[in-house]
């Protein structure tokens, strides 16, 4: 980052589940806190507290049990702009502690989003007790019948009992087929299987989307692309999602393909280092949109980003001469973040 943090670019990554904002040029975000606004269910419950209207990011989330949670991107999509403000407001002042109007600014917009379940429904349940089961028939069927996962209990009335792929008793008729649902079901499985959700969706999982991108390049190509296939995302934080990807691109891939996925340690904050490097770059710099230029020609001037090839070659040029490899796939894998993510440019 350059040493004067008075001119420099701002950088904010609106996630799914975290905002991460910091300043161009630095190597990861100053601020990262929980993508939320939290109002108190009832006035008054927190009596010689100073009770606000609204709690943001951490405050919301320590008070979560009084307070009535609310996401303002739904399916990749602002729904509501006043929460969104909050956030906002919260990420420069409150957390960055500088005026956004001093500073050039860079904001991610989510591309081609597909409709997910609602997230107030999955975000608890799916979220934290997920699992990426490298074969899922098989895995069932061993926790089915294998005694490794035998546990004795002792009651409090001094009994032992042993259960093993049973966790409780219940009536067996319908269990079963609910808990295979459910687990199936679970939030990972859509990116893999996204009819799980809805049989008339269309779109193609992660693995084919992957498979099929590599096929529509040129076919000298295809070898190195196949062996450096990198994750980026907080969703590509669940643990063996790098070995499932893996084994469901082995599949797809001709047979003499080495496959190779790389989960960089960083990716959570692919999207937004991919921002910071952009928006450090000299030959970025004419992306700016300032606060004048839109007084003068209102949304149409966002379409002037859409029109500047140049930049993108300058980009791969700046990260084709990097001096090892290990250094190229990580930088790789932050440009990938940050040139598949829509970019706002705006000085406000």
């Amino acid at each position: 980052m350059c040493d004067d943090e008075e001119t420099t670019a701002l950088v904010c990554d609106n996630g799914s589940g975290l905002v991460k904002a910091g300043f161009a040029g630095d190597d990861a975000p100053r601020a990262v806190f929980p993508f939320m606004v939290g109002r108190p269910r009832h006035q008054g419950v927190m009596v010689g507290m100073g009770q606000k209207d609204s709690y943001v990011g951490d405050e919301a989330q320590s008070k979560r049990g009084i307070l009535t949670l609310k996401y303002p991107i739904e399916h990749g999509i602002i729904t509501n702009w006043d929460d969104m403000e909050k956030i906002w407001h919260h990420a420069f002042y409150n957390e960055l502690r500088v005026a956004p109007e001093e500073h050039p600014t860079l904001l991610t917009e989510a591309p081609l989003t597909q409709s997910i379940s609602e997230r107030e429904i999955v975000r608890d349940i799916k979220e934290k007790l997920c699992y990426v089961a490298l074969d899922f028939e098989n895995e069932m069927a061993t926790a089915a019948s294998s005694s490794s996962l035998e546990k004795s209990y002792e009651l409090p009335d001094g009994q032992v009992i042993t259960i093993g792929n049973e966790r409780f008793r219940l009536s067996r008729d319908p269990l079963p087929a609910l808990l295979y649902w459910c687990v199936k079901t679970s939030k990972h499985q859509y990116l893999y299987y996204p009819q799980i959700q809805c049989a008339s969706m269309e779109s193609a999982g992660i693995q084919e989307t992957t498979y099929n991108s590599i096929m529509k390049c040129d076919i000298d190509i295809r070898k190195d692309l196949y062996a450096n296939n990198v994750l980026s995302g907080g969703t590509t934080m669940y643990p063996g999602i790098a070995d499932r990807m893996q084994k469901e691109i082995t599949a797809l891939a001709p047979s003499t393909m080495k496959i190779k996925i790389i989960p960089p340690p960083e990716r959570k904050y692919s999207v937004w280092i991919g921002g910071s490097v952009l928006a450090s770059l000299s030959t970025f710099q004419q992306m700016w949109i300032s606060k004048e230029e839109y007084d003068e020609a209102g949304l149409s001037i966002t379409q002037r980003v859409a029109n500047q090839p140049d930049l993108k070659i300058e980009n791969r040029r700046a990260y084709s001469n990097q001096p090892s490899e290990s250094h190229d796939k990580e930088q790789c894998g932050s440009v990938a973040g940050a040139l598949g993510t829509h970019w706002r440019c705006a000085l406000s």
